[in-house]
């Protein structure tokens, strides 16, 4: 018997491995930099002021690194999400949520772009 072949598949299966490894290696470091070493007494409490992260998210390279930290995670979700959804039986209706899981995913992702092209 053939099976028939999703071409979109090996796409979205990328961007849940880079969104993953994102999620992994990325997001607590910065959960440690934003939220813990302040308090620990690592870094200065200036650092964290809102003139500073403004002018630290002004700088392109950091808008860059803004935007692969919080869009991709978003693919690694809907991915594990619509998966999770078919292995718990919900066959029926699996192109809508693949449609609502990655067009989430779609709808974050232009979000973000979009704040972060608008901080100035």
């Amino acid at each position: 018997m053939m099976y028939k072949r999703d071409r979109k598949e090996p796409f979205w299966w990328g961007l849940f491995s880079l969104g993953g490894v994102i999620a992994a290696l990325l997001v607590p470091i910065h959960i440690f930099v934003a939220g813990l070493a302040v308090p620990l007494g690592l870094l200065e409490p200036d650092v964290l002021s809102y003139e500073s992260m403004h002018q630290l998210v002004a700088n392109p390279w950091i808008k860059l690194y803004l935007f692969v930290l919080l869009a991709l995670p978003l693919y690694h979700a809907a991915h594990r999400i619509r998966f999770t959804l078919h292995e718990l039986g919900m066959q029926k209706g699996g192109r809508f949520i693949a449609i609502l899981c990655y067009g989430g995913a779609l709808i974050g992702t232009a979000f973000t772009a979009y704040i972060l092209l608008h901080i100035l």
